[in-house]
């Protein structure tokens, strides 16, 4: 892209970024399966940021480094980790104790707190988050993993207890399920794909984890982690187009649970392509269209700074922004008239 006066205004030089914010470049060279970080030598996929930096008067997308692009027959070791581990419900992780397991995803909270600023700065120029949205999505995660560890513990001290219902004593417990295909979307590759991955790791499941589009390096930081705290094959992480790797997976009918989150188009070819549809477990979040409803007695100010950021914050790329504002017909011409300032007021660029 030539140089000009828009691009010019739109992103400073590669020398203006902070020293701490620069990324460093990354080629992955290995995929975690079987709990292993395997080497690959195979094709990989270059990734580029959505912001660019100014070379010899020309601008040109960050290279940020690679990922591997897995094929189909990369698939099969994968799914046999996954499926061994399991071992019908018989594996060591889905037969330990709710409290070891809690105890697994404590530590590996621990080693992924450590990786905080490698995320957040991944996050930032992956997806072109800014950097306090970018922590506020690392923030976010932590505090989900703590919630769920601590309303697990909540269900496992209620299933202590014997229950009687129509003349019958039983004690109910949750169980896993079997092998999850856990993938998420790209605006929130950290918070949403771990509101799915982390509850099926916890209740005993084994994963494969497929991260989204956009958003993969950032995931690197925590191979590690995954590796050490959990048993071999507990998780798995693969790359690649969907096709040659969810798709793969999903037409073997080994997958027991489909963690989706993402377009509703998408979810019914995942879902089609699995030949026993009517035993795949479906956990799924699609689409979105959350509206605002703006009544006559309405605080306009308030409103109006509300729309504005629910449908523009990160620049309406979340599932919950704001796609339909219906205003009372008392209020439309003032309200139309603020909106329209405050989007105008907002700044063009980095």
């Amino acid at each position: 892209m030539q140089k000009t006066a828009t691009s010019q205004n739109l992103f400073p030089d590669y020398n203006q970024i902070p020293s701490e914010f620069k990324p460093v470049k990354l080629n992955q060279i290995e995929y975690l399966c079987n709990g292993e970080l395997v080497p690959w030598n195979g094709a990989v996929t270059e990734v580029y940021s959505p912001i660019y930096e100014n070379i010899d008067g020309e601008y040109k997308q960050l290279d940020l480094g690679s990922y591997p692009e897995m094929e189909a027959i990369d698939m099969q070791p994968v799914l046999n980790a996954a499926l061994e581990a399991y071992n019908l419900g018989r594996g060591e992780w889905p037969t330990l104790k709710v409290a070891d397991r809690i105890v697994a995803i404590e530590l590996f909270l621990q080693r992924m707190k450590v990786q905080r600023a490698s995320i957040v700065r991944w996050l930032m120029f992956e997806i072109g988050k800014n950097h306090t949205d970018s922590e506020a999505e690392f923030d976010r995660t932590v505090e989900y993993i703590i919630d769920t560890i601590a309303a697990v513990k909540s269900l496992d001290r209620d299933t202590a207890k014997i229950e009687l219902h129509q003349g019958i004593y039983a004690q109910v417990r949750r169980g896993p399920l079997g092998v999850v295909l856990c993938m998420g979307p790209y605006n929130y590759p950290l918070n949403e794909t771990f509101a799915t991955l982390i509850p099926a790791l916890i209740m005993g499941n084994t994963v494969i984890f497929r991260p989204a589009k956009f958003g993969i390096l950032l995931i690197h930081p925590l191979l590690q982690a995954f590796r050490d705290c959990f048993p071999k094959g507990v998780i798995n992480v693969i790359y690649g187009e969907g096709k040659n790797t969810a798709g793969t997976l999903m037409e073997t009918g080994k997958i027991d649970v489909l963690a989706f989150i993402g377009s509703s188009r998408v979810a019914n070819i995942l879902k089609k392509q699995h030949p026993h549809s009517n035993r795949l477990r479906s956990v799924l979040g699609l689409d979105a269209k959350n509206p605002a409803i703006i009544l006559p007695d309405a605080d306009l100010t308030i409103a109006v700074n509300e729309c504005v950021n629910g449908s523009l914050a990160f620049n309406g790329q979340r599932c919950t922004a704001l796609k339909m504002i219906f205003v009372h017909r008392s209020l439309i011409d003032d309200f139309l008239k603020q909106f329209c300032a405050k989007v105008d007021a907002l700044k063009l660029g980095m």
